[in-house]
């Protein structure tokens, strides 16, 4: 099962982890895998290159794990603030997409939101 966990502070999404495998299919033919890689990589990629906004994110291999975190998401942050609100939006999108497939792929995608101070 794969976990994801998005971190919020006073609501606004800026973060999430990625843990484990989904293991709804073969290794190489995972479906819901390949759309969880996917989607990982638009949203980092988006942040980062499509909106110039500095993220910090690492790739684990090893242990399956993905962690993106994007300050400047937050208010506290000096970022333009329409960037800061479409960095935003773009993580809870990904959070709102997510909760839609879980309602099919239930027993092998779970997804959570935790309230941290960054």
């Amino acid at each position: 099962m794969t976990k994801i966990t998005f971190f919020t502070s006073d609501g606004v999404f800026y973060g999430f982890e990625e843990k484990g495998h989904t293991l709804y299919g073969d290794e190489g033919n995972d479906i819901l895998c390949a759309a969880l890689s996917s989607m990982t990589m638009l949203i980092i990629n988006t942040v980062e290159v499509g909106f110039g906004s500095s993220v910090d994110y690492t790739i684990d291999d090893e242990t399956t794990t993905v962690r993106l975190i994007a300050r400047s998401a937050l208010p506290v942050f000096e970022e333009d603030e329409c960037v800061r609100f479409a960095v935003s939006g773009l993580i809870a999108s990904y959070y709102h997409q997510l909760e839609e497939l879980v309602e099919e792929y239930y027993d092998y995608l779970d997804v959570n939101v935790v309230e941290l101070d960054p």
